[in-house]
């Protein structure tokens, strides 16, 4: 390839990266990497001047601004940093500010990997916070920004303006805790604390933001007006002193002992709260700051010494399989411990079974083994050189490894799944879904009352629930003997729910409430939907070949026989009560929008699906009718667009 065609190839892979990284906060390639192409890029670029046009990456801070939020022009730009890879570039930096400034001092600090904001305040008050955008134009966030508890919001000295930049992030701890609410819930899971802190804070709602627990690490003095001062360390320690959370640094001349700073906060990452991918060297002295001034792109005062992945050997001495509370089995590494990234590495996830394949990890082999983000520990590639003859390709059991029931693979992805109802490894996600207020309904039976009863032994399956007496409750934490009564009372008026409620709270997977609710009108019965065949699933609307295997699979399963076996016992409704009124409806499809004043979308959702239509949530060619109620929003605007048409409250009961 030509350095032309080489050029052209690194804009289109940094670029598409940086509107990833930037806008939508959904990076494809490791900042270690990205880094390495983007250095590449200024090697061509400067051997070929000409070559340089207004769009390449080396020409731009960020990336656009998403059209979500208003635009927020930076009165001082919030620059990026020149990344330096190795010590003699760190040196290569020194000597070159020294034949300029022969006495200067530096400022050694974490770089921390979050998303990069400004703080505006005015006579001390909390004024307005943009993201970096570009580094001229950002994204206003003020109110997401307010929900992040660290960042003052009323500072002790009423300054008439101070700009502060600072890097939000997700602490490690709020990662790995929101990552196993979903994994509950069933939810796709964060990647990583970067991009999970970025798309909280371009939440459109700031109480989804706030659920997030972001912080802040405070570590630049943009503007002020009303103070002066003479170094970046009087000014960290001043926001200090007003409240900030500051970023920690260490002020030194030395090289040798800034690189020894340098290697000090790469070994002690893990000390930190947050991610860290490098360290930041900075002139401390202002004034020597504005000598030496700016590129177009980033200052020439300071550099971001970006650490690598650091890489050893390992030796494969088994691979073990856990089976998530989804019913997802994840392959596992267990290595021969080594040391990496400062802590004790002993396993490797291995994701699923498209990776071992990909990578041929066997049983026995040497691995190359990193740290993904500094966080994860993964195996990069097998040292094929060094495998024993008697390894063998690994796949993954046929049968879940906890309760011995079969697993399948995802038709639309690379997991496989444990098909057991009673499987143990599930058994708090299913008995959360069984008892919520779309399944069975039972209230007072939530996530945290749930999870004692399996501790103590009381539940094992959800047909346990309607074995409980008030007595047995009333020894859990925080359930008094009245709520352990009304606990009671509610699993038991559960048994009297309509079948389509215990079909949606059994989880087969594909199963929500709407196919429940369709399955249950037409098959009758619980025996009826047992005794559904593939091709006679397949024949109702709604129903798919592969829910229907799903169907079929969980129905045929000996765990999923004993636990109908037991709710049937126990007195829980097999029999489908509601009936159809008519198929006036049949083959419509309907979409509800607005506020409806006689009744609750709910309320006419259950109208139009006992006369044999259906309801959805979003207007297409598709559409039979929108009922429109006061104000309608997008979703009139579309049914306009598509020529759909709209019904009022009046017509809607007009038809009914």
């Amino acid at each position: 390839m030509d350095y032309r065609g080489e050029i052209k190839e690194l804009r289109e892979k940094l670029n598409e990266n940086a509107r990833l990284y930037y806008t939508l906060d959904a990076s494809t390639m490791s900042d270690y990497e990205y880094d390495r192409l983007y250095r590449r890029l200024q090697e061509l670029e400067a051997a070929h001047p000409e070559e340089i046009t207004p769009d390449s990456p080396t020409q731009r801070v960020g990336d656009a601004v998403l059209n979500d939020f208003a635009e927020v022009r930076h009165p001082v730009p919030l620059e990026s940093l020149e990344d330096v890879f190795d010590g003699d570039e760190v040196k290569g930096f020194l000597s070159k500010v020294l034949e300029t400034l022969p006495r200067a001092e530096y400022s050694v600090e974490p770089k921390v990997d979050g998303l990069s904001v400004a703080l505006e305040y005015r006579d001390g008050r909390f004024y307005q916070g943009a993201t970096r955008g570009d580094g001229r134009v950002g994204e206003d966030v003020t109110g997401n920004l307010r929900t992040v508890r660290s960042i003052p919001k009323n500072l002790p000295e009423k300054l008439p303006r101070l700009i502060v930049r600072g890097e939000v992030y997700m602490a490690r701890s709020v990662f790995d805790r929101i990552n196993e609410e979903l994994e509950l819930e069933g939810k796709p899971l964060l990647a990583n604390p970067r991009n999970a802190a970025a798309g909280s804070l371009r939440q459109k709602d700031p109480k989804v933001c706030a659920k997030r627990q972001l912080d802040i690490a405070v570590f630049n003095l943009q503007l002020v007006e009303g103070r002066s001062f003479a170094t970046h360390s009087e000014t960290l320690d001043y926001l200090r002193e007003q409240g900030f959370p500051v970023i920690p640094h260490t002020v030194l001349r030395d090289p040798e002992e800034i690189l020894e700073q340098i290697q000090k906060l790469g070994d002690n990452r893990m000390d930190f709260p947050y991610d860290i991918d490098g360290a930041v060297v900075k002139l401390n002295d202002l004034s020597d700051r504005s000598i030496l001034g700016s590129t177009a792109k980033c200052p020439k005062w300071a550099v971001a010494y970006k650490y690598p992945p650091e890489q050893k050997e390992s030796r494969v001495a088994d691979i073990a399989v856990q089976v998530g509370r989804t019913g997802v089995l994840t392959p596992k590494a267990v290595l021969e411990p080594v040391r990496l990234a400062g802590t004790t590495v002993t396993n490797a996830t291995l994701h699923n079974q498209d990776y071992i394949t990909e990578k041929d990890i066997r049983i026995g082999d040497t691995v190359v083994v990193q740290k993904a983000g500094e966080i994860i520990p993964e195996i990069v590639s097998v040292v094929k050189e060094k495998r024993p003859e008697s390894t063998k390709p690994y796949h993954l059991p046929d049968k879940c490894p906890v309760c011995g029931a079969a697993v399948l693979r995802d038709p639309d992805g690379a997991a496989v799944r444990c098909t057991g109802a009673e499987c143990p490894a599930q058994l708090l996600r299913n008995m959360i879904h069984f008892a919520s207020r779309d399944a069975m309904d039972i209230d007072g039976v939530g996530p945290a009352v749930l999870q004692q009863l399996i501790e103590s032994g009381l539940v094992s399956n959800p047909a346990d629930l309607y074995d409980l007496r008030a007595e047995q409750l009333e020894g859990l934490d925080r359930m008094g003997k009245k709520s352990a009564q009304n606990a009671v009372d509610a699993i038991a008026r559960s048994k009297e729910n309509d079948l389509w409620r215990l079909i949606f709270a059994l989880g087969i997977r594909q199963v929500g409430a709407k196919a429940a609710k369709i399955l249950a009108t037409h098959f009758g019965s619980m025996d009826g939907l047992r005794r559904a065949t593939a091709e006679e699933l397949t024949e109702i609307d709604d129903v798919g070949a592969v829910t229907a295997d799903y169907i079929t699979h969980w129905m045929q399963s000996d765990q999923a026989e004993d636990l109908l076996a037991r709710l049937q016992k126990a007195g829980v409704n097999m029999e489908c009560h509601q009936e159809l009124v008519d198929r006036r409806f049949a083959g419509m499809t309907f979409v509800l929008t607005g506020a409806l004043t006689r009744f609750t979308r709910e309320e006419a959702g259950e109208m139009i699906e006992l006369r044999g239509g259906k309801v959805s949530s979003s207007v297409s060619k598709k559409t039979t009718y929108v009922v429109a109620g006061e104000n309608a929003g997008s979703k009139l605007k579309k049914a306009g667009e598509l020529g759909v048409s709209v019904l009022s409250e009046e017509e809607f009961l007009a038809l009914i």
